[in-house]
């Protein structure tokens, strides 16, 4: 029934001209067609559309046709023989139908799905699309309209991290990636033969432009690479990553030379697009292509060899605070791993301290995320940027144990100092007790949670007892006997009584814990300043002694500190009225 109906719309059609096709007339024919296909009369279809007579029919209405036979090719239950029969009508509808009309419905087909279903679509339709926008006069638009609804669906599949998943490639992302350059290249190669830079081929140029610095930031900003030596050039992200960096220079925006501008206020290329992305989307898809050429080394042959380590480090910076501001910890790594990078081609002590004066320069290392790479950093600033990473780390770090990783720094620093012929004024003298303020105090005097804070604790008595040892007080080369008196009324006497309250408070906790443990209840207790609740009493009774055995670690360290205090000033004391 639906072959004759389709049929007989299609002799009523033959008679008219292209320009009298009545609106009736597509909407009959797309139903018919519609009834063939979910009837099954499908090789009866393929004969009316091999039909040469057929043709302009076909041409004007048949890429309603499009959708129903798509749909069919994605479903996996068809047979082998009836899907060799649906690809012979996809195949002649692309080559039929109206380009313009077939585009849209097209790009329609592909933002349908969702899921695993996004691959599947995209895999079968890029061939065709590609196809399609050969054949129409305003390239610029359709490729700009097809590249960002491939990357808007793109970007919402999952991109794999391990090696497997990307092995496994569930979604089909990277599959898709590698088809998406195959899609690609054809535009790219017909922008780089056109010599005339024509208006619609600058156009062009611009819709491609726009896709490769979106493909930078998804998926690349957080795709994983697999190492270079178990890839055996089978890593999709890194052949997206290698060819979209291509596309770049062949269009006439060679990396280096957008990367070395991004930022500065006089460009040597200027979009006003991406000027109004800038904070969003431009500054991601530029940290992206610094972590692939600088770390994954992807076309890094493509680089002036004359750029100075410090000027390569001053450049990655911004690009690092750009990754360390992510929440994803895959993003984070490679901030961190741009860091390392760009640190490990610095000699030691040679990174001058105006270099601090720059924002980056001072905000990346205050992310808690690594302190062997802090240590890398650290190790690479000169004296005076040393000093004042650590002031500025001491005065903003709300972290106890980052406190005591610089605490250790300072007295490293302080060591190597007193052992040199020239001393540094930066750790010794006038400038260090300004330092030494910092850090032999207690910010919320003896009311501090000594518990919350024991790591900076434990590591500002450590240094105390260093130069209490190392300085004698006739020397005074680090100035802390002129200073004793502050530090014993800022930081010793608080510390003695915050150390009898703390215990007192975790003394009858325990009290109150072996009592529940009769009785059997459940109950909350404090443990360094969080509310930890509903504990049974035999595990708080653990935390409970494993606080007090905190206290009295520091309570012995204190101790130590101001015996060898006593015995220096007595010492002391006693040579001076020898000398007399």
């Amino acid at each position: 029934m639906a072959v004759e109906e389709l049929q007989s719309i299609i002799k009523r059609c033959q008679i008219l001209e292209e320009q009298d096709f009545k609106e009736e007339d597509f909407g009959l024919f797309q139903l018919a067609g519609q009834r063939c296909i979910e009837e099954g009369h499908i090789d009866q279809l393929l004969e009316i559309i091999q039909n040469e007579k057929n043709k302009v029919i076909i041409k004007n209405m048949g890429w309603n046709l499009i959708g129903p036979v798509v749909r069919c090719l994605l479903c996996k239950d068809k047979e082998d023989a009836k899907r060799k029969v649906y690809f012979l009508i996809f195949d002649l509808l692309v080559k039929l139908c109206s380009p313009k009309e077939l585009l849209l419905g097209l790009l329609e087909l592909i933002e349908e799905p969702s899921g695993k279903q996004i691959s599947q679509s995209i895999l079968l339709l890029l061939q065709p699309l590609q196809t399609v926008i050969q054949k129409l006069h305003n390239k610029a638009y359709s490729v700009g309209l097809a590249l960002s609804t491939l990357w808007n669906q793109l970007s919402l599949l999952p991109v794999p991290y391990s090696k497997e998943q990307i092995q496994m490639d569930d979604y089909g992302l990277c599959q898709c990636c590698k088809a998406l350059i195959e899609f690609t290249k054809p535009f790219v190669e017909e922008v780089v033969d056109n010599k005339e830079n024509s208006l619609e081929n600058e156009k062009l140029k611009d819709e491609l432009l726009k896709f490769c610095f979106k493909s930078l930031k998804c998926p690349l900003l957080t795709a994983q690479f697999l190492e270079q030596s178990e890839e055996g050039g089978n890593d999709p992200f890194r052949y997206f990553a290698s060819e979209i960096i291509g596309f770049l220079s062949a269009i006439g925006h060679p990396f280096p030379k957008m990367i070395f501008n991004h930022g500065r206020k006089k460009r040597t290329w200027n979009y006003l697009e991406f000027e109004e992305e800038e904070d969003k989307q431009l500054a991601d898809s530029m940290a992206s292509l610094a972590y692939l050429v600088f770390v994954q080394g992807i076309r890094i042959d493509q680089l002036p060899m004359v750029l100075s380590p410090l000027y390569l480090l001053q450049f990655n910076m911004g690009h690092i605070e750009v990754f360390l501001q992510r929440t994803e910890e895959s993003v984070i790594s490679k901030g961190l791993e741009l860091l390392e990078n760009s640190l490990l081609r610095i000699e030691d002590n040679s990174l001058l301290y105006q270099y601090l004066e720059i924002k980056s320069f001072l905000t990346v290392p205050q992310r808690k995320k690594s302190l062997a790479m802090l240590q890398l950093y650290i190790n690479k600033l000169d004296s005076q940027g040393k000093y004042t990473l650590f002031r500025c780390l001491l005065n903003t770090s709300n972290h106890s144990g980052v406190e005591a990783f610089i605490i250790q720094n300072i007295k490293n620093q302080i060591d190597m100092s007193l052992k040199r012929t020239h001393n540094n004024k930066w750790f010794t003298g006038p400038q260090l007790v300004s330092l030494l303020d910092l850090v032999l105090f207690l910010p919320e005097g003896a009311e501090a949670d000594l518990l919350q804070n024991s790591d900076r604790i434990m590591a500002s008595l450590n240094l105390l007892r260093y130069l209490v040892i190392k300085d004698n007080e006739n020397d005074n080369q680090t100035g802390l006997w002129t200073e004793l008196g502050n530090i014993e009324n800022n930081f010793l006497k608080p510390l003695h009584i915050g150390l009898n309250m703390s215990k007192a408070h975790y003394e009858a906790e325990i009290k109150n814990s072996q009592e529940a443990q009769k009785s059997k209840d459940l109950r909350s207790v404090t443990v360094g300043g969080e509310e930890i609740p509903n504990m049974p009493p035999e595990i708080q009774l653990k935390v409970l002694h494993s606080a007090l055995f905190t206290f009295d670690l520091i309570e012995s360290v204190l101790a130590r500190v101001e015996e060898l205090i006593e015995i220096k000033t007595k010492s002391t004391s006693e040579e001076n009225i020898g000398i007399k």
